[in-house]
């Protein structure tokens, strides 16, 4: 596809700002386990983080496909940075935008739109993973106020300073799943440590707990028992996402590799010219070059209002794919400089495993599309 002048602009200036802002800097920040506050807020200044937000509220409605780009883009030189990104809008600040009520979008997306503050949602608990219908978090309704108590896991964005908000499940009922806003700060709810991560060490990952932990009852999100419902459309956007940032990851092992294999001599001549490196840098290519094509096809689809789930699965399978064999053979080309922790290829073999568990693992996609089939 060709991109319009407008998204082609605003890939440029993405794509800059990761070259001259991130890059440089971002392996400190990824060392140190450190969340990049500073390079957050000026991505929300580019506009990044309002980009598929109604223009009302401050952002500029324009689609998921000219999110994906940017992470495509910021996925080269980083993905801790790019899933900070990815997690605060197509699961967080879109919970608001699509399903809030009129006073809650005014309340909170301005800032969200603005990259101000971040939303993380708070899908996933202990006992569930894959299985994201389970939800042992629960919330009763008492004298006005939702009362929540239980726990999450492996949330993005929960205890960042801008974290303005967290977007959470809980059983309300019998058989009954709703969605309910908390901000942070809220008696009953505490945040939990950091993890220790084996990568996407920049991104700020906790778990939270909730005990008796008191909303507002004008704090539900859309239709109470809606919230499964909910978080499956949520996540189909959440897919094309990280399918772009995947992507970007993918492109950025090859630019890498590509660059050091032109430098690196051994035998006399540059490894490039040797034909099992030029294969290697062939087919990485290749995996990138599909995997951009898969995304943008469920982007567009899910930007005319069309179906695009099995699409979304299809991205988000190959693309995760596409980014750890190029992470791997990015590696295997650097030789023994691949396994030194300050190389841009080994932060993507440190990050790249989890593109295949994130936002529904890749069996899950695997089931997705046989259904998708018939099968």
């Amino acid at each position: 596809m060709r991109l319009t002048p407008e998204q082609a602009e605003f890939a440029s200036a993405v794509r800059e700002f990761a070259e001259t802002e991130i890059k440089p800097v971002i392996g400190d920040y990824y060392e140190r386990g450190t969340f990049p506050v500073d390079l957050v807020r000026e991505l929300g200044k580019l506009g990044v983080f309002g980009v598929t937000l109604p223009e009302e509220y401050g952002g500029a409605d324009a689609g998921l496909l000219m999110l994906c780009l940017a992470l495509e883009e910021i996925g080269r030189v980083d993905s801790s940075v790019a899933v900070t990104v990815e997690a605060a809008v197509t699961l967080g600040a879109e919970a608001l935008s699509r399903f809030g009520t009129d006073e809650q979008r005014r309340r909170w997306l301005p800032r969200l739109a603005a990259g101000e503050g971040l939303c993380a949602f708070a899908l996933t608990e202990p006992s569930g993973g894959t299985d994201a219908g389970h939800t042992d978090t629960r919330a009763r309704l008492e004298d006005g106020q939702w009362v929540i108590d239980g726990a999450k896991c492996f949330i993005t964005n929960a205890g960042t300073e801008m974290t303005d908000l967290i977007v959470a499940t809980a059983t309300t009922g019998p058989g009954e799943v709703s969605t309910i806003a908390v901000e942070p700060g809220t008696p009953g709810l505490e945040i939990g440590p950091e993890y220790s991560k084996v990568g996407w060490r920049a991104s700020d990952t906790r778990p939270i707990y909730f005990d008796g932990c008191r909303v507002p009852e004008e704090n539900l999100i859309g239709e109470r028992g809606k919230g499964f419902a909910q978080f499956l459309d949520l996540l189909d956007h959440g897919r094309v996402a990280l399918a772009a940032l995947s992507t970007g990851m993918a492109q950025g092992c090859l630019d890498e590799a590509l660059a050091h294999s032109k430098e690196r001599e051994a035998f006399g001549k540059p490894i490039a010219e040797n034909q099992s490196i030029a294969f290697m840098l062939a087919d990485m290519r290749l995996r990138a070059h599909t995997a951009r094509l898969a995304y943008l096809d469920a982007a567009e689809a899910a930007d005319r209002g069309e179906p695009f789930g099995t699409e979304a699965a299809i991205a988000k399978l190959h693309a995760s794919q596409a980014a750890v064999e190029n992470a791997r053979e990015a590696t295997q080309i650097f030789g023994g400089y691949g396994f030194m922790n300050e190389t841009p290829v080994a932060r993507a073999w440190r990050d790249c495993k989890v593109l295949e568990i994130g936002e529904g693992t890749n069996e899950v996609q695997r089931m997705l599309i046989a259904r998708s089939l018939g099968v």
